[in-house]
Protein backbone atom coordinates (compact mmCIF):
# COMPACT_ATOMS: atom_id res chain seq x y z
CA UNK A 1 0.00 0.00 0.00
CA UNK A 2 1.60 3.51 -0.97
CA UNK A 3 1.86 6.25 1.41
CA UNK A 4 0.03 9.35 1.05
CA UNK A 5 3.20 10.81 -0.65
CA UNK A 6 3.54 7.98 -2.59
CA UNK A 7 0.17 8.18 -4.03
CA UNK A 8 0.58 11.80 -5.11
CA UNK A 9 3.96 11.92 -6.23
CA UNK A 10 2.96 9.10 -8.74
CA UNK A 11 0.20 10.85 -10.05
CA UNK A 12 0.94 12.53 -13.54
CA UNK A 13 -0.52 16.67 -13.95
CA UNK A 14 -3.88 15.89 -14.98
CA UNK A 15 -4.81 13.08 -12.21
CA UNK A 16 -3.32 15.14 -9.77
CA UNK A 17 -5.61 17.79 -11.18
CA UNK A 18 -8.31 15.06 -10.68
CA UNK A 19 -7.44 14.25 -7.35
CA UNK A 20 -8.43 17.81 -6.55
CA UNK A 21 -11.66 17.77 -8.35
CA UNK A 22 -12.26 14.20 -6.39
CA UNK A 23 -11.59 16.04 -2.75
CA UNK A 24 -13.50 19.37 -4.00
CA UNK A 25 -16.63 16.81 -4.22
CA UNK A 26 -16.08 15.32 -1.17
CA UNK A 27 -15.65 17.85 0.54
CA UNK A 28 -18.98 19.74 -0.78
CA UNK A 29 -21.15 17.25 -0.94
CA UNK A 30 -20.34 14.23 1.79
CA UNK A 31 -17.77 15.03 4.30
CA UNK A 32 -18.79 13.56 7.22
CA UNK A 33 -19.23 10.04 5.34
CA UNK A 34 -16.17 7.46 5.84
CA UNK A 35 -13.83 6.54 3.52
CA UNK A 36 -12.92 2.85 2.44
CA UNK A 37 -10.52 3.85 0.44
CA UNK A 38 -8.31 6.30 -2.25
CA UNK A 39 -6.31 5.53 -5.08
CA UNK A 40 -5.81 5.57 -8.96
CA UNK A 41 -6.61 2.86 -11.23
CA UNK A 42 -4.63 2.25 -13.96
CA UNK A 43 -6.85 0.62 -15.89
CA UNK A 44 -9.34 3.65 -16.49
CA UNK A 45 -7.24 6.40 -15.08
CA UNK A 46 -9.56 7.46 -12.66
CA UNK A 47 -8.42 8.74 -9.22
CA UNK A 48 -11.11 8.11 -6.61
CA UNK A 49 -12.53 8.00 -3.34
CA UNK A 50 -14.82 4.56 -2.59
CA UNK A 51 -16.98 5.86 0.57
CA UNK A 52 -18.57 3.25 3.12
CA UNK A 53 -21.58 3.82 1.56
CA UNK A 54 -21.02 2.31 -1.80
CA UNK A 55 -20.30 5.48 -3.44
CA UNK A 56 -17.34 5.90 -5.31
CA UNK A 57 -16.67 9.88 -6.38
CA UNK A 58 -14.47 9.64 -9.53
CA UNK A 59 -12.28 11.49 -11.89
CA UNK A 60 -9.93 10.63 -14.85
CA UNK A 61 -7.62 13.06 -17.27
CA UNK A 62 -8.94 16.41 -15.02
CA UNK A 63 -12.65 15.59 -15.85
CA UNK A 64 -15.46 16.37 -13.97
CA UNK A 65 -16.15 14.24 -11.08
CA UNK A 66 -18.53 11.04 -11.56
CA UNK A 67 -20.54 9.73 -9.26
CA UNK A 68 -19.77 6.03 -9.46
CA UNK A 69 -22.15 3.42 -7.92
CA UNK A 70 -21.49 -0.64 -8.41
CA UNK A 71 -24.79 -3.01 -8.66
CA UNK A 72 -23.60 -6.13 -7.19
CA UNK A 73 -26.89 -8.31 -8.25
CA UNK A 74 -26.34 -7.19 -12.12
CA UNK A 75 -22.42 -6.59 -12.09
CA UNK A 76 -22.90 -3.34 -13.55
CA UNK A 77 -21.58 0.13 -12.97
CA UNK A 78 -24.05 2.72 -13.02
CA UNK A 79 -22.66 6.69 -13.31
CA UNK A 80 -24.19 9.62 -12.11
CA UNK A 81 -23.82 13.80 -12.56
CA UNK A 82 -24.70 14.19 -8.93
CA UNK A 83 -23.98 12.51 -5.64
CA UNK A 84 -27.44 12.61 -4.27
CA UNK A 85 -28.58 11.03 -7.34
CA UNK A 86 -25.76 7.86 -6.89
CA UNK A 87 -27.57 7.99 -3.19
CA UNK A 88 -30.92 7.47 -4.70
CA UNK A 89 -30.21 4.55 -6.44
CA UNK A 90 -29.82 2.52 -3.44
CA UNK A 91 -33.24 3.93 -2.24
CA UNK A 92 -34.92 1.96 -5.57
Amino acid sequence: MKTTNEFISSLGSSDFESWIKVQESYKNNCFMEDIMEVGFNNNTGYVYIALDNGVQIASCFGQPVDYIVYDSETGEEHFFDHYYEALNYFNI
